[in-house]
């Protein structure tokens, strides 16, 4: 298959959404990362998805939309039904990094809700986004555009890294600006519940909607509770994933990851002796450091961890953030693009 090379211009955008319309695929970007997005109603070209990513079938997807009434085809009773809180939430964070979980309609394919009886939703703030959704006229099911377990992209040239051959098309538009996926919140219960922290903090959230946000229990466990293969923990058959990024591993370079927390000096102290045990190894490490900015932690990680792998580092040190706010977020892609491996 020859990817095409796409513009964000109107006939490109024109072009990429009769692509969708037909079943294929297209990567464009948004304000939060790359996606890679095919018919969210069409159960065949959802399954190109999973089938170019390589992605567990359990793992659910995120449909875009480009208005608020696009609510009515995909959530159980229409627009009208969702709650109080996420009707505010929409009005004042949408379009924008927000991603809601809601109770789905029959007519979301299983294929794209992994499964579930929900569907998580989301309006991108990226013109080039909503512009190609409104074109195919129809909602737009987009996990990030690489290979699963990758660092997702923020770049097209990221896209094209891991995709070229495999989907039909990529929008060649700008560097992300957040850097980091939306935050996906459940709004199913009587609680609104965090399943992924993103951009959007729990205290963001809490001001505009005017009630109490929690985190899911998963986020705030230890790795040996969580059901990760890859951690070295014992998987849990029964546990489906109300979210992407809840189960599987994320984020992984192919440099090992570690990351160091404590002040300056006990940052630098231990890149050094750990960096020299590395060279004595013969392997290069590296360094990322953003200085305690957990804004520019989230713009730059992903971009980062992709540049070192392709300078062939082998092991890459991060400083890590404070857990608050943005920092949580931020914290959560770095723990997993680790495995939790943390010196302290």
């Amino acid at each position: 298959m020859r990817t095409l090379r796409l513009t964000t211009s109107k006939k490109d955008i024109e072009h990429a959404a009769d692509i969708i319309r037909s079943g294929g695929l297209v990567a464009f970007p948004t304000e939060t990362v790359y996606g890679l997005g095919a018919n969210a109603l069409d159960e065949g070209a959802v399954r190109s998805i999973y089938e170019a990513k390589g992605r567990p079938s359990d793992n659910p997807m995120i449909v875009h939309i480009a208005r608020f009434e696009d609510l009515d085809e995909l959530v159980a009773g229409g627009s009208i039904r969702i709650s109080p809180y996420a009707k505010l939430a929409a009005k004042k964070l949408w379009p924008g990094p927000l991603t809601m979980v809601f109770d789905k309609n029959p007519a979301v394919p299983s294929v794209t809700t992994g499964g579930l009886d929900t569907v998580a939703i989301r309006m991108p703030l990226s013109e080039a986004a909503r512009s190609l959704i409104e074109q195919a006229g129809l909602p737009v099911a987009a996990p990030s555009a690489n290979i699963s377990g990758r660092p997702s992209p923020t770049t097209a040239e990221d896209v094209l890294e891991d995709m070229d051959g495999r989907i039909d098309a990529v929008i060649m538009g700008d560097q992300c600006d957040v850097g980091i996926e939306s935050t996906v919140v459940d709004m199913t219960g009587d609680t609104p519940v965090i399943l992924r922290p993103g951009i959007i903090t729990k205290e963001w959230l809490e001001a505009a909607i005017g009630c109490e946000v929690e985190y899911d229990k998963s986020l705030l466990k230890k790795p040996e509770f969580i059901a990760e293969p890859a951690l070295g923990a014992q998987a849990d058959e029964d546990f489906k994933p109300r979210s992407p990024g809840m189960k599987y591993t994320h984020y992984s370079p192919k440099a090992k990851v570690r990351i160091i927390e404590g002040d300056g000096k006990f940052f630098g102290d231990k890149v050094m002796q750990l960096g020299i045990e590395a060279m004595r190894e013969g392997k290069k490490p590296a360094i990322l450091e953003y200085g305690g900015d957990a804004k520019k932690a989230a713009h730059k990680l992903f971009a980062d961890l992709r540049e070192l792998d392709r300078q062939g580092y082998d092991i890459i040190f991060v400083r890590g953030l404070d857990e608050k706010g943005e920092g949580f977020s931020v914290m959560n892609r770095m723990l997993k693009s680790a495995g939790y491996d943390i010196i302290k």
